[in-house]
Parts: structure tokens; C-alpha cells; sequence
């Protein structure tokens, strides 16, 4: 990998790292989920960087892929376990980062998300299997007392793309793809007291592009525009301004011209932690962008 591309890629880490810290500090019993929200993606913008997708923050049993709504009243309350889940680039190069706050009685629970994290941190170098990462990372979270989510994974990262090259299990499987210098990689362990599977809420709010068609309807040819200057990564449904947005979004997805992600979330009841680091995987470890 080339200097100035590490250099891209650390600086969308240090970024991210900061951003992260402000918007989960906004995280407070009786705050604005949707003020949140914004203030963290402008701060994104005012470093000088841009998201690669809008902040996730998911609630309780909620693992991934919810963010504000258009007009979103939601405010955060006691008890509440929140995932906020950043992700930057600078020209295409991706940090993609989260942190799991409790704002109830949960700290095993998030701790075990953080150990396992650090471990699979520990086990990164080339030659290691994706396999042998999610067996550090489900050892350390059922050490802790809790269930892996098996069918979430961390992923690779390159330019403009989330989902580079091989997943990151959050379980042990066997083999997998072999590290090797120079890759990319997102890890992300997921944590949960509920069933260790999640499934789609109908709830959406996030969307990609994923082919190039023709659109008739004023909303859709809107909706359009903000997917191009995504180029390829996702952007929220409250993105785009104007009216019978839903109506568009619907015939996209129909035409196969974007992809749904529904949120995610594990039995009622239940509650999941999180958390991520970006990292390079170097010749005799790893370098962590996003601390």
C-alpha cells in the first residue's frame, strides 16, 4: 500500500475517532435522537471529511442499520443501550468505527463487545484465518457471560467500498480467508443476552445504489441525485428533500436500482452491544486507524 493512501486512511481514522467521541457524548437520558444525529454527520463534513454512511444508532435490541427519520421525535431514555456506529472517508478511503453507551445498568454487557474487540485486535496478522478471529471473539464474549450475534460479521474495506474481499465472523468457523499485509479490515464484535441471530425490522431508513436506471418520477429522480454523490455507499432516506419520497423509494427498490437495509435487531427484550475499529493489517500485526 502506498504511503499517501495510509496516510488517507489514518486521517479518516483520526477523524472518525473524534467524531465518534462527540456524538456519543450527545447521548443522554431525554436528548434528541434526531439533533444527534446531525450534529454528528456535520461535524463529519466540517473536518473536512465525508460520511460513508449516515450514523447508525440503534437502540436495545437494535444492532444495526437504524438512524434519525425525517422529522424523528425519538429521544434517548434511561435504560436505553445505544449503538452509534460512524463511518468516514477522505476521497474514498473508509474508517468505519462504533461504540456501544449505556445509559442504564448494561457495563457487562458492553464490555464484553469491548474485550472481544481487543482481542481479535491481538489475533490480526497475516496468515491468521477470518476463523480464527471469530473464535477469539466468541471465546472472549461467552467468557463474559453473553452470546456472539453469528450472523453479523466485521468486513473489508477499500476505496469506496464497505464490503471489500472477506467477512469477519463473529463466531469460530472453519478456515476462512487468510490475512495478508496490506488489507483492510472493519471488525466489529456484537454482543447480545437475547439469541445470538438477528433478523429485519420493516422499519428502513438506509439505502444504496446498486444499478443505473432510468426514473420517471420527480421523487425518484431525487433520491437519485443524493445516491450519485454517494457514489455507491449508502445515504438515509432523510437525505432527500421534497415530497412523496416514500413513493420513489418504494419504485426504486422494486426496479432493483437500490437496496433496502432494514434494521436489525435481536428478540424483544433483548439487548446487544458493539464495537468497532478500523484497522491495516501490517507484516507483523496491525496498525488501529480509528483509536
Amino acid at each position: 500500500m502506498k504511503d499517501e493512501i495510509i496516510d488517507l486512511y489514518m486521517d479518516a481514522g483520526g477523524i472518525a475517532a473524534k467524531v465518534l467521541r462527540h456524538g456519543a457524548g450527545m447521548v443522554k437520558e431525554g436528548a434528541s435522537l434526531l439533533e444527534m444525529v446531525e450534529s454528528t454527520e456535520t461535524m463529519v463534513r466540517d473536518e473536512g471529511a465525508l460520511l460513508a454512511f449516515p450514523l447508525n444508532v440503534s437502540f436495545n435490541e437494535d444492532a444495526a442499520h437504524d438512524t434519525a427519520a425525517p422529522g424523528d421525535t425519538r429521544t434517548f431514555a434511561r435504560g436505553d443501550l445505544v449503538k452509534v456506529d460512524l463511518g468516514v472517508h477522505l476521497d474514498g478511503y473508509i474508517a468505519d468505527t462504533a461504540v456501544t453507551v449505556d445509559l442504564g445498568d448494561h457495563a457487562p454487557l458492553v464490555e464484553a463487545s469491548r474485550a472481544a474487540l481487543d482481542a481479535a485486535i491481538r489475533t490480526v496478522r497475516p496468515g491468521v484465518t477470518a476463523g480464527e478471529i471469530g473464535a477469539a471473539i466468541q471465546r472472549e464474549i461467552e467468557l463474559q457471560g453473553f452470546r456472539p450475534v453469528a450472523n453479523l460479521t466485521g468486513h473489508g474495506l477499500d476505496r469506496y467500498d464497505l464490503h471489500a474481499g472477506s467477512n469477519i465472523p463473529n463466531i469460530g468457523i472453519a478456515g476462512g480467508a487468510a490475512l495478508e499485509e496490506g488489507m483492510v479490515l472493519a471488525i466489529e464484535p456484537f454482543a447480545t443476552t437475547g439469541s445470538g441471530r438477528v433478523s429485519e425490522r420493516q422499519r428502513v431508513e438506509i439505502y444504496r445504489q446498486i444499478s443505473t436506471k432510468p426514473a420517471r418520477l420527480p421523487s425518484a429522480r431525487r433520491i437519485l441525485d443524493v445516491a450519485r454523490k454517494a457514489r455507491g455507499l449508502p445515504f438515509a432516506r432523510r437525505w432527500v428533500g421534497g415530497d412523496r419520497v416514500e413513493i420513489g423509494l418504494a419504485m426504486l427498490v422494486r426496479s432493483r436500482t437500490l437496496h433496502p437495509y432494514p434494521v436489525l435487531h435481536d428478540v424483544a427484550g433483548s439487548f446487544v452491544s458493539q464495537a468497532e475499529h478500523t484497522m491495516i493489517v501490517t507484516a507483523d500485526g496491525c496498525m488501529v486507524t480509528t483509536r
